[in-house]
């Protein structure tokens, strides 16, 4: 089989991957509220996350993450000004009955028992509790409202409740030392966080690096082309003659499948995820990562080493390789194969981003819109996709399906590895800032488009499309991050933004220009033919 198919094969198998791409959200939120649990005097605070930092015979020990609840009096968000306070094991243990004993301002920590919530917070406080940590009798977090008929609201102590793993680990704490003290707190996340400068910055520098690669192959493939037709070639050459064999260009019908498809392998994802099936998507990662790294490394080095590259040798089943791409795809492996064995460590997000720009950007080498119509129909149909398996989907399923595919929710993994990723430097929480392959590879493919277009009807850069497209597609996903921060680190769908910028400017300046009909057809300029060409300078001269 020949290489280059070979390579054309993985990658369109890597697109269908890649369109399936999770939107723009934060690792480890906790809604900061819920309509779904309607406020009401008394019990009106926002679910917060809470860190518990214990200190076990003076010395600081484990941390825990909780929630806040509704009712109660809320948690202060400075470590500087929360207090180390003794923690008290309650008597009886789920707090539905008065304390056999009176606390001294402890911190006192319960069961969830079979009574309310409000009913174990009004119990502590009576027995002169300072707050109470509810341990949950499931590993998830709970958020703890209030009941419609309830009225003893007038809680003035912070009610915390804690995952099942917290709670064995406290009670252990409780049972072998004598002296076990929490710290409450719940740090605010900043606005902005540099991880979301460096994420835009990628996603933009990516598509910029694509769409030149795309435009420049365009470029030297007409060159050769007229080069063959001015040498009097009497037939038409072939696709291998020009050197567009690895080139595909996707139709309208093909670009409908495509997220058709993509929202059928969606729903895959959502049912089978497991330890297993997140281990066959960073496989079939690796694979896809490994091609296009070395497809852009082959291209790059060619440049210094242009004998290696033009020197070939054949391979079984692999057909003929240049001899830079042999020296150059072990290497490939390797670090393909470190990042699989190391991807929980956590510098490995370095090389999950590499492998991923290097697919996005061969991926747009080879797949091209060639019209403003396909990229139309292509990008509104993603922009659909992405509103409804983010949005709508709760309906169907009770929880948005493509930020639980983002997360690894039920995996035991932290995400699918089909996606940008940066840890937030500066965020008390931790977590990463993310951006699915899609949100890039889907506005790139119009945005390269818009720059071939531009070089082969020699606009300057001031009269071009490609200038406006990256400044439409910058603005979009610069949008997609205030409203991250708006919505409180809610998933967001990044095309619901990138799509009406890039698309409405693209369209906009096509029909203020009179391109439309030729951008939305023809998706080039006409040429004269290079043999009326000659022929016009014959007759001239």
């Amino acid at each position: 089989m020949d290489f280059k198919k070979l390579c054309s094969i993985i990658t369109i198998t890597g697109v269908i991957l890649l369109v399936c791409h999770p939107s723009s959200v934060t690792a480890g939120d906790i809604v900061h509220d819920d309509n779904l649990a309607p406020k009401k005097p008394g019990c009106e605070n926002d679910f917060v996350l809470v860190k518990v930092q214990t200190w076990v015979g003076g010395e600081e020990d484990a941390e825990f993450v909780g929630v806040g609840a509704r009712f109660g009096t809320t948690i202060v968000s400075k470590e500087k000004n929360a207090n180390q306070i003794r923690l008290t094991l309650s008597d009886p243990r789920d707090c539905c009955s008065a304390p056999k004993h009176k606390l001294d301002r402890d911190v006192i920590m319960v069961h969830r028992g079979h009574c309310k919530f409000t009913t174990k917070a009004n119990n502590a406080e009576a027995a002169g509790a300072s707050a109470v940590l509810i341990i949950n009798n499931q590993k998830e977090l709970y958020k703890m409202v209030c009941e419609p008929d309830e009225t003893d609201l007038d809680i003035h102590i912070p009610a915390i409740i804690l995952p099942q793993d917290a709670g064995a680990s406290l009670e252990k704490m409780l049972l072998t030392n004598t002296s076990v003290s929490v710290q409450l707190y719940s740090p605010k996340r900043p606005l902005v966080d540099v991880a979301e400068v460096f994420l835009w910055l990628m996603a933009v520098g990516t598509i910029l690096c694509a769409s030149y690669w795309s435009a420049w192959t365009a470029r030297e493939a007409a060159a050769e082309q007229d080069k063959l037709l001015k040498d009097a070639v009497d037939e038409v050459p072939n696709d291998k003659a020009v050197g567009v064999s690895s080139v595909l260009d996707i139709n309208t019908a093909s670009a409908v499948l495509f997220v058709v498809i993509a929202s059928c392998f969606l729903v895959i994802l959502y049912e089978l995820m497991s330890y297993w099936f997140i281990e066959l998507l960073v496989v079939l990662f690796c694979i896809g990562g490994v091609e296009g790294l070395q497809t852009c490394l082959v291209a790059l080095l060619s440049r210094w080493f242009k004998h290696a590259g033009e020197s070939y040798i054949k391979v079984p089943f692999f057909g003929a390789l240049s001899y830079l791409t042999l020296a150059v795809t072990p290497f490939c492996i390797a670090f393909a194969a470190g990042w699989a064995m190391h991807r929980n460590l956590s510098f490995a997000w370095i090389g999950q981003d590499t492998l991923g720009i290097a697919l996005i950007i061969t991926v747009l080498q080879i797949v091209h819109a060639p019209n403003l119509k396909v990229g139309t129909v292509l990008l509104s149909c993603a922009f659909l996709y992405d509103i409804f398996w983010v949005f709508v989907s709760k309906k169907l399923f009770h929880e948005s399906v493509m930020i639980v595919v983002a997360r690894g929710d039920r995996s035991g993994e932290d995400g699918i590895p089909m996606l940008l990723k940066i840890p937030r430097l500066f965020d008390p929480w931790g977590g990463y800032s993310i951006i699915g392959f899609g949100d890039i590879l889907l506005p790139g493919l119009l945005i390269a488009f818009s720059l071939r277009y531009d070089w082969s009807a020699n606009k300057s850069l001031c009269a071009g499309y490609f200038p406006w497209a990256m400044l439409a597609y910058g603005l979009g996903l610069l949008v997609t991050y205030v409203a991250l921060n708006l919505m409180d680190g809610h998933g967001q769908p990044a095309l619901l933004y990138i799509v009406p910028f890039t698309l409405g400017t693209f369209l906009t300046l096509g029909k203020k220009r009179g391109d439309l009909r030729v951008l939305w057809t023809q998706g080039e300029p006409q040429r004269p033919c290079p043999h009326v060409l000659l022929q016009r300078s014959q007759e001239m001269d």
